[in-house]
């Protein structure tokens, strides 16, 4: 009976020992905060990413790692770690409600893109470019324009461009291999950008949770990334060499060989196609309708148009505290978790409508339309969930502060954006995924970045170039990489839907991605850092980028003209 008692004793202590190390995980600073253990998580994170080439297992171990710390190590720490991995750290990106609104926008704009796909809007866009197409060099360029006018999602770009134009330019005798470049050097580069994407819930989400954790710092997420744009060198530099390249009719390097093969020969890579993947079915138009271009450009519009009302509105009710506030004092105000949700809503409802009203698609059709496009968003999600976890353990661990400890007084604040960028690529070509490196760097280099300039003093409006800059990079980087890397899923997809044998693809491009990475890196983050403006940069890049293709490059076959 004693014996009983004595268990029951120490069960009853274990349990309330257990209970108790629950409630109190994070009321108080673990021991480790401010440490150098508190940067294990976020390096562990990069560095399993780099070599398992899998993003999401390393965000999680990461914040498994980071909880483990956070519960002061031991044995029970491991277990407790892993608990509270999902059920604080996971659970608490979740219940956030701008992280909530990011989700239901992303969804919202997936659900979008599904549906003008399947009622034929998107390839009505198609069908009005591909009308010019009547010479290798507008087959070039008419693939390029139509990489940038579908410019809401990198998936669906590089599946409908792909497929859609392989006929046109095979006839014209461009190689696939050239097809392939075009294709993805307009698919990511231009989504990351474009103020109204795919893209931009995930970025706006990641960008808004940094600035959480940035102590002087007011300011919208989505007017923060407005005002890096000027900033992204690789991305707008990549898009404007491929159309040199289309326009020139100049190559170099293995590209040029293969022109000069496909000219000759015709188009002799294997035809690796995508038309039976269930990702292209799902993109495919309902056969036998009408293909119209406005059942895209309306619901698109009213996305855009929706986003600056929203902003509008919503600044102006921020605002009413302020006697004749200004346009500036408005957007300043506006709460643009608010905007993006109604822009979204507005557009895919705009889509729906316009399905329906047409019986282009049954109330099932778009329902399964509109899910397929959600579903599509939803490894982005779960990336980003990862990657808001991670933020928070790193901010209970005060990494950011160890960091400027350590750097704030030597680091010179002219080099962050270079080395962000190299960072940013290094771990997309590793992964193969930009997002997942967008998802690993963002909730450390954004506080790192601030905590710096705030120790050496540059914190005033002529200094937040910097900060632009280190974010631009961030994204501008991450996309680079993935651009390299032979394992991304828009460099495969890319040769897929080209009918581009993968390794040729990548051979192939290299040369031209490292060449605009490096002209990126050199007279744009450098440049900008050390005061440039970014125009500068950015005209003297295109300039050398042109330079190098007048007199490097060499004509791959005579000019066709109309």
């Amino acid at each position: 009976m004693l014996y009983n008692n004595k268990i029951h004793i120490t069960v009853n202590a274990l349990c309330l020992l257990l209970f108790s190390s629950f409630a109190n995980a994070t009321e108080t600073a673990p021991q480790a905060a401010g440490s150098w253990i508190a940067i294990v998580p976020p390096l562990l994170t990069i560095a399993v990413a780099l070599i398992i080439k899998r993003v999401i297992p390393a965000l999680f171990l990461g914040i498994w790692v980071g909880a483990w710390v956070i519960n002061d190590f031991g044995l029970f720490g491991i277990w407790k770690g892993l608990l509270d991995t999902f059920q604080v750290f996971v659970a608490n990106a979740l219940s956030n409600p701008d992280h909530t609104a990011i989700v239901l926008f992303s969804m919202m704009v997936g659900g979008m893109v599904g549906i003008i796909t399947r009622n034929g809007g998107m390839q009505g866009i198609v069908n009005h470019i591909v009308e010019w197409a009547d010479s290798a060099r507008h087959a070039c360029l008419a693939t390029a324009t139509l990489g940038v006018a579908i410019f809401f999602d990198d998936y669906a770009n590089t599946l409908v461009v792909g497929n859609t134009m392989r006929p046109v330019t095979d006839s014209m005798r461009v190689s696939r291999a050239k097809l392939a470049y075009i294709v993805d050097s307009t698919a990511a580069p231009v989504a990351c950008i474009a103020i109204v994407t795919t893209w931009i819930g995930y970025e706006i989400g990641l960008i808004g949770d940094s600035l959480s954790k940035m102590d002087g710092l007011d300011t919208e997420p989505y007017l923060l990334f407005l005002n890096t744009l000027p900033y992204s060198f690789y991305p707008v530099l990549a898009i404007a060499f491929v159309f040199m390249v289309s326009a020139s009719g100049r190559d170099f390097g293995p590209m040029l060989e293969a022109e000069r093969r496909a000219y000759e020969h015709g188009s002799d890579d294997p035809d690796v196609i995508l038309d039976k993947n269930q990702e292209a079915e799902n993109l495919r138009p309902v056969d036998g309708k009408p293909q119209r271009a406005f059942n895209a450009f309306i619901p698109v519009l009213v996305m855009v148009t929706g986003v600056v009302v929203g902003l509008y509105v919503t600044g102006l009710e921020g605002s009413s505290e302020i006697t004749d506030p200004t346009l500036k004092d408005i957007i300043g105000n506006a709460n643009s978790y608010t905007a993006l949700m109604w822009a979204s809503l507005a557009s895919m409802m705009t889509a729906a409508v316009l399905s329906l009203s047409q019986k282009i698609l049954n109330l099932e059709e778009v329902v399964n339309a509109w899910f397929h496009g959600v579903s599509s968003m939803l490894m982005a999600m779960i990336i980003l969930i990862l990657a808001w976890s991670l933020g928070e353990v790193t901010d209970i661990l005060q990494t950011a502060e160890f960091l400027t400890g350590v750097l704030g007084e030597s680091l010179p604040v002219f080099i962050l954006p270079a080395l962000v960028f190299i960072l940013a690529a290094i771990t997309a070509f590793a992964t193969g995924s930009s997002w997942g490196a967008m998802g690993i760097l963002f909730p450390l280099v954004m506080p790192l970045t601030w905590a710096v300039m705030t120790a050496q003093g540059q914190v005033g409006p002529e200094h937040m170039h910097i900060l632009y800059s280190s974010i631009s990079a961030i994204l501008a980087g991450a996309v680079w990489g993935d651009h390299c890397s032979p394992i991304s899923d828009t460099t495969i997809l890319s040769s897929l839907a080209s009918g581009c044998d993968h390794i040729e693809h990548v051979r192939t491009q290299l040369p031209y991605a490292m060449t605009v990475g490096g002209s990126a890196i050199l007279f744009g983050s450098i440049m900008t850092a050390l005061g440039s403006p970014w125009w500068l940069g950015m005209s003297i890049g295109a300039v050398v980028l042109w330079l190098i293709l007048r007199f490097y490059g060499k004509p791959s076959r005579e000019l066709q003209t109309a």
